[in-house]
């Protein structure tokens, strides 16, 4: 049960009742009760006790673990646990090329959009005259209303 689960999952981790008391911010006694069966964890406790065991409150309260069993899957877990993150990464770093590509075009475009409007500004004439068969005339005076 709880007693005989505690001490052989935190004899598994390489936790001292001291290192494991610390985490939970208990006094070691409080540990060695839990492990001797002599009091139990509230609720918050438990779950606190379970993160840092790497269990669920259900194992620690269910049957006895076998020893064995716990330190054996260690390595595969944390096999699984870092070909989860390569792959992770490996979309985040596609997602963020894509979101730079997309940046970049959308740059580029504004660019090129700016560049136009300043060539299609620079062909006007930038004096209030407007030429009209060779001759200079006011722009007064060929946009005057009837």
């Amino acid at each position: 049960m709880l007693a005989e689960n505690l001490k052989a999952l935190r004899k598994a981790k390489g936790l001292s009742q001291e290192e494991l008391a610390a985490r939970l911010h208990v006094v070691r006694q409080t540990v060695s009760k839990w492990e001797k069966g002599r009091s139990v964890p509230d609720a918050d406790l438990l779950v606190r006790l379970a993160e840092e065991l790497d269990t669920t409150p259900a194992a620690l309260l269910g049957p006895e673990v076998p020893p064995e069993a716990e330190g054996g899957g260690t390595a595969e877990q944390l096999g699984r646990i870092a070909e989860q993150l390569a792959i992770k990464n490996r979309r985040a770093r596609r997602i963020w090329k894509i979101v730079a590509g997309v940046l970049i075009a959308f740059v580029a475009v504004n660019l090129l959009l700016v560049l136009l409007n300043a060539a299609a500004f620079r062909s006007f004439t930038t004096e209030a005259e407007v030429a009209v068969e060779g001759q200079a005339v006011p722009a007064e005076e060929t946009f005057q209303s009837p």
